[in-house]
């Protein structure tokens, strides 16, 4: 991480990105992830979704794993300990921007 891509308190400008939050999002929640997963969860095209795993990869946030599956090349996409904490430190920077919900307003 460096102070360009991190604020104060673990605001991450490269995670904070809508489709790089969401990819993170379901790094998160598992060991790896396999790209076309990703790509139909975001609902985004291939083209789409590889730029932002660039900005991501080249972040030192996510790495691949190239194979073969099924006759077909696959990707996979797994977090690097580095970017599973970064990812951890944004959420818990929008917790704290967020705060307590506050109670409903009647209009």
């Amino acid at each position: 991480m460096t102070a360009q891509t991190t604020e104060p308190g673990g605001f991450n400008l490269v995670i904070h990105a809508p489709n790089r939050l969401l990819i993170c999002a379901l790094l998160d929640s598992v060991a790896e992830i396999e790209f076309g997963t990703v790509q139909e969860r975001l609902k985004v095209s291939a083209s789409v979704l590889s730029k932002h795993v660039t900005v991501l990869t080249e972040s030192g946030y996510v790495t691949q794993r190239k194979a073969v599956r099924e006759t077909r090349p696959r990707v996979w996409l797994r977090f690097t300990p580095e970017g599973r904490a970064a990812y951890r430190e944004h959420v818990a920077a929008l917790q704290a921007i967020v705060g307590t919900p506050a109670e409903p307003v009647d209009a």
